[in-house]
């Protein structure tokens, strides 16, 4: 009986790190499929400012470091990407220019994520093609809608958004990036109506629904892997009399019903970090690998499947 092994990671934010452990995933766990699951860029530029002795400065994750070599800047490039932020080397006149004009600095932010998303595309297709292993990258809601025609432009890698697409004979694969509305009003966040008219039209594409996995960057509402902490409107963290935080489902209604009504074989979620998990609605078994991202960690699912359905899995972390 054929079975296929897919590898599942997400919410990477530009981690150059992480995407280069993604696409290694292929080869150390002998998947047939890697399918990188979206909020795939990262969140913010680092200036290092060259000085007029030669050296650099840049402040960094808290701490500012004074550079005194090329070789010192590389290492610091390297970290800064490891990190998923993209470095910028520019001097104190270049750096005050984008300090006072947020539009050129927006322009600035959108070429260097551009770049980015470029660069790995190149990296998956030299690294994986002629391999048979297929790979798979969406966007998620954190993600700017212009890096779609980057990732539709490959001859290799595959954009699955609102598609469905055929993992092996036995699994369709139906994806989707948005998200409902998060305090933060991201490119993808959208009501949960436009959601479910989204997420309809996509499973009557599906042949065969039992079989399915759903591809969907937000969890399921009221589960395990949909908590995250509770905000005030403000945005500050609601604590407990403890002084613990406070937690709360921040999830799709419109996911969760999706997955009652049709019951598919696995959904494959993310959105939120920290809540690593498996929760079960009905026969669908939903899974959110989490994300340390900032850490250079890559979290993933891992699971073999066959026509009689999930035949095993793991989580996977390194």
């Amino acid at each position: 009986m054929p079975r296929t092994r897919i590898f599942f990671a997400t919410d990477i934010h530009g981690s150059d790190r992480c995407f280069g452990k993604f696409l290694s995933a292929a080869k150390t766990y002998k998947a047939n499929a890697i399918i990188l699951g979206g909020d795939i860029t990262g969140k913010m530029i680092v200036p290092i400012v060259k000085e007029t002795s030669g050296s650099y400065r840049v402040y960094f994750l808290g701490s500012e470091h004074n550079l005194a070599s090329e070789n010192e800047l590389q290492l610091m490039m390297n970290s800064i990407r490891a990190v998923g932020y993209y470095a910028h080397i520019t001097d104190e006149k270049g750096l005050s220019e984008l300090t006072q004009d947020p539009q050129k600095l927006r322009e600035m932010f959108q070429k260097m994520m551009m770049e980015s998303v470029k660069s790995w595309m190149t990296r998956a297709e030299e690294r994986l093609k002629g391999t048979g292993i297929k790979c798979y990258i969406s966007a998620g809601n954190d993600d700017e809608h212009y890096i779609d025609p980057i990732l539709k432009s490959s001859d290799y890698v595959v954009y699955p958004e609102g598609q469905v697409v055929n993992l092996d004979d036995q699994h369709e694969m139906a994806s989707c990036g948005f998200t409902n509305m998060t305090p933060w009003k991201c490119p993808r966040d959208i009501s949960e109506e436009e959601l479910h008219a989204k997420m309809e039209a996509l499973m009557a594409e599906v042949n065969d629904k039992s079989n399915c996995i759903l591809n969907f960057h937000c969890p399921p509402y009221g589960t395990t892997i949909d908590m995250a902490p509770k905000l005030t409107d403000d945005l500050k963290l609601v604590l407990e009399p403890g002084g613990g935080m406070e937690t709360a489902s921040v999830g799709s209604t419109t996911v969760r019903q999706v997955i009652e009504k049709y019951q598919p074989l696995l959904g494959l979620h993310g959105h939120i970090h920290e809540a690593k998990g498996v929760a079960k609605i009905g026969r669908t078994m939903c899974i959110n690998p989490g994300s340390e991202y900032t850490e250079g960690i890559l979290k993933g699912f891992l699971a073999e499947l066959d026509e009689k359905g999930i035949r095993d899995y793991i989580f996977t972390s390194g």
